[in-house]
C-alpha cells in the first residue's frame, strides 16, 4: 500500500487511501456470498400489508384500513365509483400456490393489533372509528373459505396504536395503550363487569408533544411470568395478576425515543434450555431523534437514531449495554430468524412514523448476530430496490424466506407520489436459503407424538426424524412463534431453544432425535410454532408443531 502513495502530496495521498479502504470494506461484505437475495413474488397484493401474520395452514394475512377507499384489488360486481365497499382491504396469500384471495373487512382494522390463540385462531383488536372497540376473529383454513368474524363483545377502551400479547392461561390476550388510552385489559374479561385498569407508567411516558412517543409499547412475556413493558426510553417489570410494577429498569441510554411515532423496534433474545429458560435478555433498535414529530411536521427530516441496546432484564442489577448499526434508522422491523440471528429490515435513515413524515429509505437489511464480540455483530446484507416506509412489514416464512410488503405513506392509495403506495412483495432469501447448503440441512423433517392428543404436552418428550446428506455439525432443535406485525412491532414473537435427550442414527440412514417440550406455556404459551432442525447453523424448512396444556 505504501508504494501506492510514496510519489502523493499526503493530503491527496490520506483522500486516496481513504477512498480504497472504503471500496475495500464494500468490497468484503459483497464478496462474502452471504448477502442474501431478493426476489418479487408478486406485482401487486391488492392491499397495503400495514398488518400481516403466517398462519399454521401456510398462508399469510395482509390487511390495512378500511378507511382508504379504493384500494388496489375489487370486490366482486359493484360500483366502485359510489360503493366503498366494493375494495378489499384485507387479502389471504397462499405460500404454495403464490395466489391471492381478497376478504371483507365490516370494521376499520386502521393502525390495530393482534395475537394468535392456542388453536391458531387470529384474535384481533381494535383500530379506528367504527372499530376502535371491535375483537375480530380470523380462523385459517385450507380450502379458502375462511373469513374475517366481527365479535359481539367489545373492549372497554378505544384501541388504536396499541399492542396484545398472548398470555399463559390458555386463550388469554394482554391488550395496551392506545392513543389516548393510558389504560390496559383483558380478552375475554374474566367477568361481565371488568373494564380497563388504568396504567400509570402510560401517563408517565407520554410526551403530548410528541404525539404520545409511548403508543405500539413493546411487550414481551417473561418465563415468571410476569410482562417486561417498554415505551417511550423507559421500562417495567409488571405484574398484570395483582396489577402492580414488580421493577423499574434503567432509562434506556441517549436522547430519543423508540416507541410510537419514534418507533424503533424491539426483540427478545431466543430462550434456551441451557439455563432452564431463566435468562431473558431484550433487544431494541432504532428511533427517532428527540423532538422528530414535530420537525417532520414542518417538514424538517432529523436524522434517526443508529444506536441499538440490550439488556439481561434478568441480571440482579441490569444495565443496558449500547452498541451501533451501521447507519441510522426507523421503522425498521426485526424478525427472530431460526439461526438465532435477527434480521432488521425495512425504514428510512431521517424522520418519524407518520404520513410523509420520514424520508431517505434505508435499502439495506443487516444481520445481527447477538453471540459475537460487540464490534463484530452486524453484516450488511443486499438491498433492495423498493422503499419500504410507513405501513411497511416483514415476516418470517417456513421455508426460513422473510415475507416483504407494504408501504404507504400516503393517506390514501396513492401512485404517483415521491414514496406511492406499494403493492409489490418481495421476500428476502437469507445466505443459509442457498441450495449450496443442502448438503447441511435436514431434509424430510418428520414430528411424532402421542396423536391421542390434539399436540405436544408441555414437559413431553416427542421424536423428530430427518435426514441428512453428511454426518451431522452442531445440532440444534428451535421452536418459533410467529408474531402479529405491524408498525415495526412482532407482537408475540419467540424463539425457543428445545433440549435433545437422544440421537441416534438408524440403519436407513434416517436421524432420530428425542427432544423434549418446553416446561410450561410461561415459556412458551399454548399454539402453533414453527419447528427447525439447525445443522451447523443451517436450518431445515419448518415443520408447524402444537404446544399444548395436558
Amino acid at each position: 500500500m505504501k508504494r501506492l502513495f510514496i510519489s502523493l502530496e499526503r493530503g491527496k495521498s490520506m483522500f486516496f487511501l481513504q477512498f480504497l479502504l472504503i471500496n475495500f470494506c464494500c468490497f468484503a461484505i459483497a464478496d462474502q456470498g452471504r448477502g442474501g437475495t431478493w426476489n418479487l413474488v408478486l406485482n401487486s397484493s391488492g392491499v397495503v400489508a400495514m398488518h400481516m401474520v403466517v398462519t399454521y395452514h401456510d398462508t399469510v394475512i395482509m390487511f390495512d384500513q378500511t378507511g382508504a377507499g379504493p384500494s388496489g384489488l375489487q370486490l366482486g360486481e359493484c360500483n366502485r365509483d359510489s360503493d366503498p365497499t366494493c375494495w378489499a382491504h384485507s387479502v389471504e396469500y397462499d405460500i404454495g400456490s403464490n395466489s391471492i384471495r381478497p376478504m371483507v373487512l365490516k370494521t376499520d382494522t386502521w393502525c390495530s393489533s393482534g395475537a394468535f390463540l392456542s388453536n391458531g385462531t387470529l384474535v384481533q383488536t381494535g383500530g379506528h372509528g367504527d372499530g376502535a372497540r371491535r375483537i375480530r376473529y380470523f380462523r385459517p383454513c385450507s380450502n379458502g373459505h375462511c373469513w374475517w368474524h366481527e365479535s359481539h363483545e367489545a373492549l372497554s377502551n378505544d384501541r388504536w396504536y396499541a399492542t396484545n400479547q398472548i398470555l399463559p392461561e390458555t386463550d388469554r390476550v394482554f391488550v395496551i395503550g392506545g392513543l389516548n388510552a393510558l389504560t390496559y385489559e383483558f380478552v375475554p374479561k374474566s367477568s361481565p363487569n371488568e373494564g380497563a385498569f388504568n396504567m400509570q407508567f402510560l401517563h408517565e411516558t407520554r410526551d403530548r408533544r410528541e404525539e404520545g412517543d409511548n403508543l405500539y409499547p413493546f411487550v414481551h412475556l417473561m418465563p415468571d411470568g410476569n410482562l417486561f413493558i417498554f415505551a417511550n426510553r423507559e421500562s417495567i417489570l409488571f405484574d398484570y395478576n395483582n396489577h402492580n410494577v414488580v421493577k423499574h429498569f434503567p432509562r434506556i441510554p441517549g436522547e430519543g425515543a423508540r416507541s410510537y411515532p419514534s418507533t424503533g423496534s424491539s426483540v427478545m433474545l431466543p430462550l434456551t434450555y441451557e439455563d432452564g429458560f431463566s435468562r431473558v435478555e431484550v433487544l431494541i433498535c432504532g428511533g427517532s431523534a428527540s423532538g422528530a414529530y414535530e420537525a417532520a411536521r414542518r417538514g424538517d427530516m432529523y436524522q434517526a437514531l443508529r444506536t441499538c441496546a440490550r439488556m439481561v432484564l434478568t441480571d440482579e442489577n441490569p444495565e443496558w449495554s449500547v452498541e451501533e448499526m451501521p447507519g441510522p434508522r426507523v421503522m425498521n422491523d426485526m424478525i427472530l430468524l431460526p439461526t438465532s440471528d435477527v434480521l432488521i429490515i425495512n425504514g428510512a435513515s431521517h424522520g418519524c412514523a407518520g404520513w410523509h413524515h420520514a424520508d431517505r429509505p434505508v435499502l439495506h437489511p443487516y444481520m445481527y448476530k447477538p453471540y459475537q464480540t460487540n464490534g463484530s455483530r452486524f453484516t450488511v446484507l443486499q438491498r433492495s430496490n423498493i422503499p419500504r416506509m410507513y405501513h411497511s412489514s416483514a415476516v418470517l416464512l417456513p421455508d426460513g424466506r422473510v415475507f416483504v410488503a407494504g408501504s404507504n405513506p400516503n393517506r390514501r392509495y396513492l401512485f404517483d407520489a415521491r414514496f406511492p403506495t406499494e403493492l409489490r412483495v418481495e421476500t428476502f432469501s437469507p445466505h443459509y436459503t442457498d441450495p449450496f447448503y443442502d448438503f447441511k440441512r435436514a431434509q424430510n423433517v418428520t414430528v411424532k407424538f402421542n396423536h391421542t392428543h390434539l399436540g405436544i404436552r408441555y414437559g413431553e418428550e416427542f421424536v423428530v426424524q430427518f435426514d441428512l446428506a453428511r454426518r451431522p455439525d452442531v445440532l440444534e432443535f428451535n421452536a418459533y412463534a410467529p408474531p402479529f406485525t405491524t408498525h415495526s412491532l412482532s407482537m408475540g414473537q419467540r424463539l425457543i431453544k428445545l433440549q435433545c435427550t437422544n440421537f441416534t442414527r438408524h440403519v436407513d440412514g434416517r436421524m432420530r432425535a428425542s427432544v423434549v417440550a418446553p416446561p410450561s406455556p410461561v415459556v412458551a404459551p399454548s399454539g402453533y410454532y414453527m419447528f427447525t432442525v439447525v445443522n451447523g447453523g443451517i436450518p431445515s424448512a419448518a415443520k408447524w408443531i402444537r404446544f399444548i396444556q395436558g
